[in-house]
């Protein structure tokens, strides 16, 4: 068990590092999308780069139209900012003293129902707002569903490990 709670603990600081990288990015994208702050536009407008603060180095690039913008560059980066937090709390489960408790249950719950719905969502409002789904997110779509239906089997396996458990510390 010492092993498990290592690597866990291993991915809890790697996959909340990534997930503060991503949140981050994320925030100053919007605030430099909203502000054009860092903000330059090159090709006759035709693609857009976000520059690091206070530096014209170029930190993220993209297409200048909002499609874009909304579905291919804001969405992905702050998604997996929270899927990678959603995973560091799923890791933080792991470390703990007692594997079977109420708090791993619920970060399993939320990272399966996130993993399962959130990217059906995303392709839904993308087909409402501009008509098509962006190349490759239906494959992203497909491969976090089946995330989110592996995680569906680990939260019914600890959800009945804390049953059991709550049941036995009754008998004692």
């Amino acid at each position: 068990m010492k092993n498990v709670k290592f690597i866990a603990t291993l991915l809890f600081y790697a996959t909340r590092i990534l997930a503060i990288g991503y949140i981050l990015s994320a925030l100053y994208a919007l605030l430099s999308l909203v502000t054009h702050w860092s903000y330059m536009t090159t090709d006759n407008d035709a693609y857009f780069a976000i520059c690091y603060p206070f530096t014209q180095l170029r930190f993220l690039l993209g297409e200048n139209n909002w499609n874009y913008k909304i579905f291919e560059f804001f969405v992905p980066i702050g998604g997996y900012g929270i899927f990678f937090y959603l995973v560091s709390n799923v890791f933080s489960a792991f470390k703990q003293p007692r594997l079977f408790t109420a708090f791993g249950v619920t970060h399993l719950k939320r990272f399966c129902l996130a993993n399962t719905f959130v990217p059906l969502g995303i392709i839904i409002l993308a087909l409402l707002l501009t008509g098509n789904v962006v190349e490759g997110l239906e494959w992203a779509a497909v491969i976090h569903f089946f995330m989110g239906v592996f995680a569906y089997f680990l939260y019914a396996i600890f959800k009945q490990g804390v049953d059991l458990q709550n049941e036995q510390d009754l008998y004692i």
